[in-house]
C-alpha cells in the first residue's frame, strides 16, 4: 500500500511547527518540517500575539512541506484555545490579544453580573477560567466594529482559504456554545452585549473548510484543501491518546496539563461545577471532561529566568537528572496558585509560596516544581474519578511532558496508578489522523484510530512505587 501524506500546522503557546504526516503499510509517523517561536508581546494596549509573524511562519512551513513532499493531500490546523481575531470586511482589525492579558479580569465581573457562574455552567459546561473567550469579548472595545470573530486556527484557515467558519471543538472553549446542543447560544451572547452575528457557522472535525486561495496555492506550490481537525490542540491530542481501557484517564501535558476522562454525556452537577471541571467537546461528539492544571509552564518560566540571570542556556535533561537525585523531603506549593499565571520572575514567586522551605539549589528547586505539578495532577485525577464514577486504572500522559521521566514517575507515585507515557507528538498525530480519516486513508472510529496509535507508538510504562 502506498503511503498517504498530509500536512499539520500545530501551534502552541510557546512555539509552533509544521509537520508532515504519513500513513500506510502499518506506519503512522511524522516528519518535522519547521519549528518557530511563539509567545506574548507587550504593546501599548496590553499583551498580544505577534500574529503577523506567526502566520508568516505557518505559510513558510507549508511551502517547505510541499517542497519536501509533493504528495501532500490536505492541511489541518490546531492551536491553543480561547484567543481570537476580529474581522471587518475580511480584514483583521488588530493583533489578537493574549489570553494572559489582564483586561479579561474586568470581563469576569461584568459577565457574572449579567449571568452568574452557576447559570453559565448549566449552559456551557465550562470550568471557570478568567480568560475564557466570553470574558475577553465582553471587554473588547473593537467588537462593535467587527462582523466576524474567529478563533486562532479558524483565523489562519480563513486567511488561507477565504472561508470563515468555527470548528466545533474549539468553539466549545468560548463559553458561548451550548453544552447540550453543540450550537451557538445566541441568546446568551446578545444578553452579555456580545453581538451574536459575529459568530460564524459551525463545522465538525473532518469537514473541508475550503481550498487555498489561488495566490497562496501558487506560493505554497500546490492547490490543497484545508480540513477542519480537532482544532483545539487538546481535542487533537485526545484523539491520539491510546486509551487502554474505558476507565483510563489522560493528561495532555505541555504549558498546561489537561487532566480528565472522555465521556459521552455531560456531568453538569454542582460538585463538578465546584470542582471546576469542564466539558470541552472532542472529536466525534465526545466530551473532554477535564480540569486545567498548570503544567510545564512553571518549569519553563523558571529555567528562562535562570538563563537570563546566567546569560547562558541550561541543559534541561541534566537539570532534571540532578533533580531526580535530590534526597530527603521535598517542599511543595500549590501549582495552581493564581500568582503563578503571568509571565515574569517565576523563581521569586514560587519562593514566596514556599517561604522558608524554598530550596537553595536549582536541582532541589526544580524537584519541588515537578513534584508540585505531579501532586496537582494526582488531585485532578482523583476528582475526575469521583465526579465521573470511573475507577481509574491507568493514566495516559501525552505531549511534551511524557519526555519528563521525573514527572511521569512522580505522577504514578502520587496517584498510585500506572502512567503510560507517550506519544510525545499526540497533538500532531491527532491532527493528521482526522485528516487521514477525512480523505479515506484511516479507520472510521476513534477506537480504531487509537489502536493504530498504540501499535505504532508504544508507550513507556511507569508503575507507582511504594
Amino acid at each position: 500500500m502506498t503511503s498517504r501524506v498530509v500536512a499539520a500546522v500545530d501551534l502552541g503557546a510557546t512555539s509552533g511547527r509544521v509537520v508532515i504526516g504519513r500513513i500506510g503499510d502499518g506506519r503512522l509517523d511524522l516528519e518535522l518540517v519547521s519549528r518557530f517561536p511563539n509567545g506574548p508581546v507587550e504593546r501599548e494596549d496590553g499583551l498580544h500575539w505577534d500574529f503577523g509573524a506567526l502566520y508568516e511562519h505557518v505559510v513558510e512551513g507549508l511551502v517547505e512541506a510541499v517542497r519536501r513532499e509533493p504528495g501532500i493531500e490536505s492541511i489541518g490546523i490546531d492551536s491553543w484555545a480561547v484567543d481570537y481575531g476580529l474581522l471587518h470586511d475580511g480584514e483583521l482589525l488588530a493583533e489578537p490579544f493574549h489570553y494572559r492579558d489582564e483586561r479579561s479580569e474586568r470581563g469576569v465581573d461584568e459577565v457574572h453580573a449579567e449571568a452568574p457562574f452557576t447559570e453559565l455552567y448549566q449552559r456551557n459546561g465550562l470550568q471557570f477560567l478568567p480568560f475564557n473567550t466570553l470574558y475577553q469579548y465582553r471587554v473588547d472595545s473593537r467588537i462593535a466594529d467587527a462582523d466576524t470573530a474567529l478563533l486562532i486556527p479558524d483565523l489562519i484557515a480563513y486567511l488561507l482559504t477565504g472561508s470563515a467558519v468555527a470548528e466545533r471543538t474549539n468553539a466549545s472553549t468560548t463559553g458561548l456554545l451550548g453544552v447540550a446542543s453543540g450550537e451557538w447560544d445566541a441568546e446568551l451572547a446578545d444578553r452579555l452585549g456580545i453581538p451574536s452575528g459575529i459568530l460564524p457557522p459551525l463545522v465538525d472535525p473532518g469537514t473541508e473548510v475550503g481550498r487555498l486561495r489561488p495566490e497562496l496555492a501558487a506560493r505554497i506550490g500546490k492547490d490543497l484543501p484545508v480540513i477542519a481537525v480537532g482544532s483545539h490542540d487538546t481535542a487533537s491530542a485526545v484523539v491520539a491518546v491510546p486509551l487502554s481501557t474505558p476507565d483510563s484517564a489522560y493528561i495532555s501535558c505541555g504549558t498546561w496539563g489537561l487532566v480528565g476522562v472522555e465521556l459521552t454525556e455531560p456531568v453538569l452537577t454542582d460538585a463538578a461545577r465546584e470542582a471546576n471541571f469542564t466539558h470541552e467537546l472532542g472529536v466525534d461528539g465526545r466530551y473532554r471532561f477535564l480540569h486545567n492544571v498548570t503544567g510545564l509552564w512553571l518549569l519553563s518560566e523558571t529555567v528562562r529566568a535562570w538563563e537570563a540571570e546566567d546569560g547562558s542556556s541550561i541543559d534541561l535533561p541534566d537539570l532534571l537528572a540532578q533533580a531526580a537525585a535530590v534526597e530527603g523531603a521535598v517542599p511543595m506549593f500549590d501549582a495552581n496558585d493564581a500568582s503563578l499565571s503571568a509571565p515574569g520572575d517565576m523563581p521569586a514567586r514560587i519562593s514566596a509560596l514556599l517561604g522558608d522551605d524554598a530550596p537553595a539549589s536549582r536541582a532541589a528547586f526544580a524537584r519541588a516544581i515537578v513534584e508540585s505539578i505531579a501532586a496537582a495532577f494526582a488531585d485532578a485525577v482523583r476528582t475526575a474519578s469521583a465526579l465521573s464514577g470511573r475507577e481509574i486504572d491507568a493514566i495516559h500522559l501525552v505531549g511534551g511532558g511524557s519526555l519528563n521521566r521525573l514527572l511521569c514517575q512522580a505522577t504514578a507515585d502520587r496517584t498510585g496508578v500506572p502512567v503510560l507515557a507517550g506519544p510525545v507528538e499526540a497533538t500532531a498525530l491527532g491532527n493528521v489522523l482526522v485528516q487521514f480519516r477525512a480523505i479515506g486513508a484511516a479507520p472510521a472510529t476513534l477506537e480504531e484510530l487509537r489502536a493504530l496509535v498504540a501499535e505504532t507508538h508504544v508507550p513507556e510504562r511507569y508503575d507507582p512505587r511504594a
